[in-house]
């Protein structure tokens, strides 16, 4: 429900919304690298009116609270391992905003969100992609994080009313990846799906380009549980199909993919006009299995 402030003054034109975006983000790598997916995040942060803020629902912002990041110089967590050297040096400086943290606890009400002064930060979920979107890191970031024990129905409940922000100009960001079977990763398949990975992506496609409203019945789905054995990196696409669901519109692709087998890299936009994606070039690697096994990378 909109209020009066949400509202264009009398006489005055109805401003777009802005734009929502589900990236799927794969490995960190893909900070470092220009590839398809990459450039199809540089694109839509090209593409788009530079919003006011930015909140993001990262899958590597999962616990037992809900909460939201409200210091105005978040840090840049370097939240996985194996990876080389530089990954770990990249920077994302973008200033937090107290403000928007506030307007977040406020429009989710009665759902009870605190404020986090100094616990979370940046992390990569939401810049590895955000280092592409939006390279200059001079938007403002807050995280907004996934409270593991909501159902997937409160999921999208949650996202659909964070809506009023997107009027207030606030890019609402999900990252994740629809597919995300780390236990599964074939390394002679780097950009090939499984069947099942296939088959529940493209279940996934249906829902999110018809009926995004939907979305949390994909729980039900024969190959859900072998496509995210661990719920976080999908529950960020439920809150952008939440948003869809309250501005009773549809999510359209903006690039899509497979990475050794068991990782979908499709990413959905909500309200944003982007070319089609027609870079080739392949997704970046996830860490040497010799070194360090994915599901301990945290990636």
């Amino acid at each position: 429900m909109t209020t009066p402030a949400d509202q264009p003054a009398r006489g005055e034109p109805k401003t777009r919304p802005t734009p929502a975006v589900f990236f799927g983000h794969g490995s960190p790598m893909n900070a470092l690298e220009q590839n398809r997916y990459s450039s199809a995040w540089a694109t839509f942060g090209r593409t788009i009116s530079k919003p006011r803020a930015i909140l993001v629902i990262s899958a590597h912002w999962y616990g037992s609270v809900s909460a939201v990041t409200a210091m105005a110089r978040p840090r840049t967590i370097h939240d996985f391992y194996g990876f080389p050297q530089r990954l770990f040096e990249v920077q994302y400086p973008a200033p937090g905003s107290p403000e928007l943290a506030q307007e977040v606890a406020d429009v989710v009400k009665p759902t009870h969100v605190g404020l986090d002064q100094d616990s979370w930060g940046i992390d990569h979920g939401t810049w590895s992609v955000l280092v592409h979107a939006f390279p200059e890191a001079d938007v403002p970031v807050v995280q907004l994080s996934i409270q593991a024990r909501l159902d997937f129905d409160s999921h999208l409940e949650l996202g659909a009313r964070l809506a009023p922000l997107r009027d207030r100009g606030i890019l609402i960001v999900g990252s994740g990846n629809i597919v995300h079977n780390l236990r599964a990763l074939n390394w002679s398949e780097p950009e090939l799906g499984f069947d099942w990975t296939r088959r529940f992506d493209d279940a996934t496609r249906a829902v999110l380009t018809e009926t995004p409203a939907n979305a949390a019945g994909l729980r039900n789905h024969p190959d859900f549980e072998r496509s995210s054995p661990t719920p976080e990196h999908f529950i960020p696409l439920l809150y952008i199909a939440g948003l869809a669901s309250a501005a009773n519109s549809r999510l359209e692709t903006l690039v899509d993919g497979y990475a050794l087998g068991a990782l979908s890299m499709a990413s959905y936009t909500l309200d944003a006009q982007c070319p089609p994606e027609r870079d080739q070039r392949p997704s970046a690697g996830l860490p040497d299995p010799a070194l360090v096994s994915p599901e301990d990378a945290n990636v």
